[in-house]
């Protein structure tokens, strides 16, 4: 079933489809597009690929560029500080070496410093270098060009350091602001470099010398050479441009030339895909509703009534999954010649007025009558409905070698009674049909104010759970099971949360019920039993204790044949061993079909992870089933844990199922403690194991972990 949403028109494109079997929308298909042009895009493309390939070039050209400068540069550094440390260190090492014995207020001032300058400025006569400063190996500066900066320390200076382990260090910088040998420059590129101090390559460092060389001349001719380089790529690239321009221009018209002849061709075709099913050849939702707004508007002018039927084929769903959605489509198809027949020739022409029937879901039709009159009316309706609805029920429908049955429910809202516009009117028409759905189904059933509002609930919470699935807005939260005798997490149970867009978290007891009904229990279990196998592995890859992670199937993921196998594969997927894995089932998953149930549980033993009872107590099930259920645990449900310690009839219960799981060597686990005086008592009537908010509420994931490490410290 599908509800159409509050505003028909839109909302009924983002409702998620039940079927695959839904008709294919092509509304958008009439909406103008601009014509491809193949010159625009050649034209964007190609400009940009000239400016990456340019500024790539460039990009590399100036990286490989300066790299080369800097080794070059260097190298003379290198050279330079060579000479110094074999002619003139020798003389100056003594002093280098016990700088910093010296006060640093009389260093400047000291003699040696004035005579290591001398030499210093007649070795780089002539040369690029425009400072000099000397380091000993604690990394003061014993000397510097720059008497300003004689005594400060640069022993944390990384260039000094990788000096001070034997290498060199090199960097390229801009000063708009320099102290030179005797004047201050400004604006000029400079390449510092630290050398280490030693006479001989094969001898310890004994100091470190910073050379700066001034490299702006050769900057500046590195700049200029990197435009000349641009212009001639770019001049390159331009004329290639042209020529292929030329080419693209040519094919550009013939593109726009066979387009127009192409949208000529099937403008035809695309009206008719827009406003028709594919499938069954019908009227589909959006010609329906502008079809239906005009026979509004007719009937509104005439001051009489219409009516709307809303459709839905009953068991459609078992079939399109048990037999494939071939032979779903084909049914579809002979349902919509059944219906056709049931209708004057005119019902299916598009014009206003005039009776229409139109498919707009997966499994649903929608008729619309006009010309609804006071006397006769509800006769005319009720005639209509009870054609349809033998049309499709009487006889079999000859599919793939099957002759296959099918009924249909049918909901009905009269203009202007149930609705004024088209929205309304439908709502209320599909309110109706999920009534004639919950009353029995292969009936019809008229539009009531007050189930309207009850159904219209839970239309949006299934297709907001629908949405759920496929936008992912489902989390697990998790919640601890504790050993009452060590006070260790012995496992966890997954409790699923809806992280709803609008609504917030929205708890299990709000949307299970719904999800149970509407079929969407198995898909939702399907999600939690993989999220569960899937955190579990990851939690014990993280170095969290090994422990079971507890999942709750409803009764129909027990009636499913291949469940073993479905559980077998998600475990492979993760990589979780079976033992770390419990599945609980409740009373009511034995009582409905039993024998099934018990094979299903034979198998799942048999891949070997382990099967609780859920709220044990609270159904039906007799002791002659239960010793036959390959059981690991008994869960005691929390309404007989809620009045301990002081209800004699609930610690009698407990202590009974507690005695009864014993007996049948099960563990046996309180559910829903809350109280220290809850504890104590299931404690002293032998239960094993306690889960509720007295140990942990439900926690998220990394909330969890955090829980168990505290827990259970290793």
């Amino acid at each position: 079933m599908k509800f159409k949403g509050t505003t028909y028109m839109s909302l009924s494109s983002q409702l998620p489809t039940k079927y695959p079997n839904e008709p294919n929308r092509a509304d958008a298909a009439l909406k103008p597009k601009s014509p491809f042009r193949l010159i625009r895009y050649f034209s964007i493309t190609s400009l940009l690929g000239v400016l990456i390939v340019l500024a790539v070039l460039l990009f590399f050209y100036r990286h490989f560029a300066f790299s080369a400068l800097e080794q070059h540069e260097t190298r003379d550094n290198v050279t330079i500080t060579q000479i110094f440390a074999i002619t003139l260190w020798p003389n100056h090492a003594s002093y280098v070496k016990n700088a910093s014995a010296i006060p640093k207020a009389e260093l400047r001032q000291r003699p040696e410093v004035a005579r290591i300058r001398e030499d210093v400025l007649r070795q780089m006569t002539g040369l690029s270098v425009v400072k000099v400063k000397i380091y000993n190996l604690d990394g003061l500066t014993a000397f510097s060009t720059d008497p300003k900066q004689i005594g400060e320390d640069k022993s944390t200076n990384s260039g000094f350091l990788a000096a001070k382990a034997g290498g060199v260090a090199s960097d390229i910088t801009f000063r708009d602001r320099f102290d030179a040998f005797e004047q201050v420059i400004n604006d000029r590129d400079l390449i510092s470099s630290y050398i280490p101090i030693r006479t001989n390559p094969k001898l310890p460092v004994e100091g470190v010398m910073e050379v700066y060389s001034d490299v702006t001349d050769y900057i500046a001719q590195l700049e200029t050479t990197t435009w000349e380089i641009a212009a001639v790529v770019l001049g390159s690239l331009s004329l290639l441009y042209l020529f292929l321009f030329a080419i693209v221009r040519r094919a550009d018209r013939v593109i726009v030339a066979q387009g127009e002849e192409v949208s000529i061709a099937h403008k035809a075709m695309l009206r008719h895909q827009a406003l028709h099913d594919e499938l069954t050849g019908l009227p589909n939702r959006a010609s329906f509703s502008e079809r239906l707004d005009g026979m509004i508007k007719a009937a509104k002018r005439a001051r009489e009534k219409c009516a709307v039927l809303y459709l839905g084929l009953d068991g459609f769903k078992n079939i399109n999954d048990s037999l494939g959605h071939v032979a779903g489509d084909q049914l579809l198809k002979e349902v919509s010649k059944r219906l056709k027949g049931c209708l004057r020739e005119a019902d299916i022409i598009a014009r206003a007025g005039e009776d229409i029937i139109a498919r707009v879901g997966g499994d649903e039709f929608i008729v619309a009558l006009s010309e609804i009159s006071e006397v006769r009316g509800v006769e005319r309706i009720v005639n209509v409905a009870e054609k349809i609805r033998g049309a499709v029920s009487n006889g079999t429908f000859a599919i793939d070698a099957h002759n296959l049955s099918v009924t249909t429910s049918i909901g009905v809202a009269i203009y202007p009674d149930d609705g004024s516009d088209v929205v309304d009117l439908i709502k209320s028409a599909d309110a109706a049909l999920y009534h004639a759905k919950e009353v029995g189904r292969n009936n019809y059933q008229f539009h009531t104010a007050n189930m309207n509002a009850r159904a219209l609930e839970m239309l949006l919470m299934e297709h907001g759970l629908r949405r759920a699935l496929e936008e992912n807005q489902f989390l697990l939260h998790y919640q601890p099971q504790v050993d009452l005798n060590t006070g260790q997490i012995t496992g966890v149970e997954a409790l699923i949360r809806w992280r709803h867009p609008e609504r917030g978290l929205v708890s299990p007891a709000q949307f299970i019920p719904i999800a149970e009904e509407r079929g969407l229990i198995v898909p939702i279990g399907r999600w939690v039993l993989r999220e569960a196998c899937r955190q579990n592995k990851e939690w014990q890859g993280a170095g969290l204790p090994s422990i079971a992670v507890a999942v709750n199937l409803s009764a129909l993921h027990f009636q499913q044949k291949n469940l073993s196998q479905e559980v077998a594969r998600i475990l492979q997927d993760c990589g979780l061993a079976p033992e770390y894995l419990e599945l609980e089932l409740t009373e009511s998953a034995v009582i409905r079909d039993a024998e099934t149930t018990i094979a299903t549980m034979g198998m799942l033993k048999g891949v070997g992870l382990k099967l609780a009872l859920d709220d044990f107590g609270t159904g039906y099930s007799s002791l002659s089933q239960l010793k036959r259920l390959p059981l690991d645990k008994l869960k005691i449900d929390q309404s007989f844990v809620r009045g301990l310690p002081d209800d004699q009839g609930d610690l009698a219960i407990s202590a009974a199922i507690i005695g009864m799981g014993k007996a049948l060597k099960l563990k046996v686990i309180a559910e829903g403690v809350e109280t220290e005086g809850q504890r104590e008592v299931l404690r002293s009537i032998g239960c094993d194991e306690i889960q509720g908010y007295l140990e942990a509420r439900p926690l998220p994931s990394s909330d969890f972990a955090r829980f168990v490490q505290e827990k259970n410290p290793h």
